[in-house]
């Protein structure tokens, strides 16, 4: 007797990029679930081996393990020029033939941009695999799409049996593009929780010797900018309406590396309230988000599809102070309640919104920040697997499969 369909995993292969500090460690924990048997196909080995990232404008390896705890595969990248900054930069030519020799039920493909993923996506059909896709796209900040765009995107997405939405602003671009909502499916985006304890020991001592090496008093309120040194972070306009608002008893610490970092430095040279560290790997992560009292992230535009350090930030018990046009802002952070919000193009609305978070009493930006790690704890790794186990159900049952793996 074959057993009942409660007995029965999904076999779900997974079609990504390249092992990533964000996924690798959910791949791991979906790795421990009873109703799926995952295996991960990646396209290139960046994060793996050293590399240079052109946003960060260095060369490194992540720091923690990437590949470890569940089934995965590299599958060979001919492109001529590997990359995730252009179309051309992934092209694996055999994916098609490793993932349908792993018998999957149905697979998992994060993005579409690329030469591989096209491909993959085009070829699906012929051998009757639903897929599932997983973005965080928005439309903040954008013009309206072209009438071009908006068609190849509605006809693509219809080729998905399920998508998986991160977020309020990523649903709203998937339903403006025809997706239903029977198709739709809530997989928020999240951290690895348990790093960014506020209550670790060992971070929060690492934390205290960064600001004594900065300089930094304990009584001086710190605001966090931590990630690329990028246009589209738009770190400059933070610059600016810092100096600007001059504040006293607080300083402001930045994080990162990328192009703009020496005309960054160059701009706040006069300023002692401004700090520079360099690129911070993974482990160090924590102890930069320990030190600080508020976490800043200033993008616009359709860059900052979500904003990975606000989940960090607020796991480690900080409020955040986001523009309008970052992805996750009307999902984590709340005006008052977990942190600020300011208008992306209105600099000196984002002074005003410094100006409170340095003013505020210490006891009151506490309760921001409790409240930020309870609304962050609603962003987990369970809550992301929720939301993939209902789309492998509803994408199986649209295309009329089974589990092939009992």
């Amino acid at each position: 007797m074959n057993p009942g369909p409660e007995h029965r995993k999904t076999r779900l292969a997974v079609v990504i990029a390249h092992p990533t500090q964000y996924y690798s460690p959910w791949f791991r924990w979906l790795g421990t679930l009873k109703e799926i048997e995952l295996k991960v196909f990646y396209l290139w080995d960046f994060g793996t081996a050293e590399h240079r990232d052109p946003r960060f404008g260095t060369t490194f390896v992540w720091d923690i393990d990437l590949l470890g705890g569940y089934e995965h595969e590299f599958v060979p990248n001919r492109a001529r020029h590997p990359g995730t900054e252009h179309f051309w930069g992934l092209y694996n030519p055999e994916l098609s033939a490793r993932v349908s020799a792993w018998r999957p039920s149905a697979a998992l493909v994060f993005g579409y941009r690329y030469r591989t993923h096209l491909g993959f996506i085009l070829g699906a059909a012929g051998h009757r695999l639903p897929l599932i896709f997983r973005g965080d796209s928005h439309l903040l900040g954008q013009p309206s799409l072209s009438a071009a765009k908006r068609f190849f995107l509605s006809r693509l997405y219809a080729r998905f049996a399920a998508i998986t939405y991160v977020g309020a602003a990523n649903r709203e671009y998937f339903r403006a593009l025809g997706v239903p909502d029977s198709r739709l499916h809530f997989a928020p985006h999240a951290v690895e929780a348990s790093r960014f304890d506020p209550h670790n020991r060992d971070d929060r001592a690492a934390a205290m010797d960064l600001r004594a090496r900065l300089g930094i008093p304990r009584e001086t309120v710190i605001a966090l900018y931590a990630g690329k040194f990028h246009p589209d972070k738009r770190v400059g306009l933070l610059l600016q309406a810092w100096r600007q608002l001059g504040p006293a008893g607080a300083a402001l610490v930045l994080v990162g590396d990328g192009p703009e970092r020496t005309a960054l430095e160059a701009a706040a040279a006069a300023d002692t309230s401004v700090h520079f560290l360099p690129f911070a790997n993974q482990r160090e992560m924590p102890s930069r988000y320990l030190m600080a009292d508020f976490l800043v992230l200033p993008s616009g535009g359709h860059y900052e599809t979500w904003g990975l350090s606000v989940n960090e930030a607020m796991h480690s018990g900080l409020p955040c102070l986001v523009s309008d046009r970052v992805g996750c802002q009307r999902d984590l952070v709340e005006d008052g309640v977990t942190g600020w919000v300011f208008r992306a193009d209105d600099g000196n609305h984002l002074r005003q919104r410094l100006a409170e978070a340095v003013a505020l009493p210490p006891a009151a930006r506490a309760a921001l920040g409790s409240a930020a790690r309870v609304r962050a704890a609603g962003y987990s790794y369970s809550a992301a697997a929720a939301g993939l186990l209902a789309a492998a159900s509803g994408a199986l049952a649209i295309s009329g499969s089974a589990p092939l793996c009992p």
